[in-house]
């Protein structure tokens, strides 16, 4: 629908540190197998979603998640004639800058940093690993990823101005990103809303009938199941929801993208970077669905009590952790980066734990 937007390999500004081409791989492909073969992409499948895994084995984790991501990204960017090796490789890069326990982790860290005049965000500390953290190669550090993916990584979610964020200013600020990279943040956004109403009716936290009334497109969803499958159980007819829901933000980007090119009038690649708004987006309908279901899920599941205690002992162990680690370096000695202060020598490290090694470490310096 869109390939004449589709941003083409042979225009990558390349690599920083200049590598042969591979004989049958492109740039962007080699980038998205660099990730898939990270300790920090592997490292995923122990970093929690929403629910701990201590309550049960189906749960998502941050792992599974970004599988999820990858796959609607996928189908958008090859519905949209987009590229999909870019697409996929920012899909698979998008979370692997997050720390332990999910975003009251990131919450946490953030505050410590802010104590030294420093922020954690965890897009910025993905492309720290991708370009320092992650040492696999002799001939350069980090994964040497094309700049486009290491763009996409810090822009995906947001655009920012010159300055803005000064050790950002060689990612064109003021420019919208590639149309691909903006593909993550919405597959993102309908991923989590889906699976997270998944995982939260697997922890009894709530019920189909309370989704559809609180939001009107899932109850329209919800009636056509029940009168499709009256027999079903309510798990079968809940699941079968689910994939219609999917279905539904899936479609509304697609056709918001579509429609948003048109009016915005972009044409080529330069077009989409030089828009005054971003170009992919829901259509206006799917946008009030994704917008109820994220306040329903807030509401309901993550301000919930049942989630309320583990966050709060999350938040309290890692304050704990990074501040003895501040106290006692000498716990950080195969992690030393040279002329990097020791503040964040100790984010890196804790933001690179998944949550298990985490207690285990924790346990083992406070039991």
């Amino acid at each position: 629908m869109l390939s004449s937007l589709r941003f083409p390999v042979e225009s990558s500004r390349g690599r920083r540190y200049p590598e042969p081409a591979h004989p049958y791989r492109g740039a962007f492909q080699r980038d998205r197998d660099r990730v898939i073969h990270t300790r920090a992409f592997r490292r995923l499948e122990n970093k929690t979603q929403v629910f701990a895994p201590e309550i049960s084995d189906h749960f998502r984790n941050r792992l599974t998640h970004t599988l999820e991501v990858t796959q609607i990204a996928r189908t958008l960017a090859s519905a949209l004639g987009l590229n999909e090796d870019l697409t996929e490789a920012l899909a698979l890069a998008h979370d692997i800058g997050h720390p332990p326990f999910a975003h009251a982790g990131e919450e946490a860290l953030n505050r410590q940093m802010q104590k030294f005049g420093e922020h954690f965000d965890h897009n910025i500390q993905a492309l720290r690993i991708v370009d320092k953290l992650e040492q696999r190669y002799p001939r350069f550090p980090g994964l040497n990823l094309t700049f486009e993916v290491r763009e996409g990584i810090v822009k995906h979610s947001r655009d920012f101005g010159p300055g803005e964020y000064p050790a950002l200013d060689e990612y064109l600020p003021g420019l919208r990103p590639p149309l691909e990279a903006q593909l993550i943040d919405l597959a993102d956004e309908a991923a989590y809303n889906a699976a997270d109403l998944d995982d939260a009716y697997e922890a009894g936290l709530l019920t189909p009938a309370q989704i559809a009334a609180a939001v009107p497109a899932y109850a329209a969803i919800l009636e056509t199941v029940e009168t499709q499958f009256p027999g079903a159980t309510e798990r079968e007819q809940f699941q079968e929801s689910i994939r219609h829901l999917i279905d539904s933000l899936v479609s509304g980007i697609i056709e918001g993208t579509v429609n948003a090119a048109a009016e915005l009038r972009v044409a080529s690649v330069e077009d989409v970077r030089q828009s005054p708004s971003r170009v992919a987006r829901f259509t206006a309908e799917a946008r009030e669905t994704s917008l109820g279901l994220k306040r329903f899920l807030y509401r309901e599941v993550y301000a919930s009590k049942a989630l309320a205690e583990d966050r709060r002992t999350s938040i309290e162990q890692l304050d704990r952790i990074f501040e003895y680690l501040m106290e006692n370096p000498g716990r950080l000695t195969s992690h030393e980066q040279s002329g990097v202060p020791l503040h964040r020598v100790v984010c890196d490290f804790i933001a690179g734990m998944t949550d298990r090694y985490f207690q285990r470490f924790y346990d083992g310096v406070f039991a």
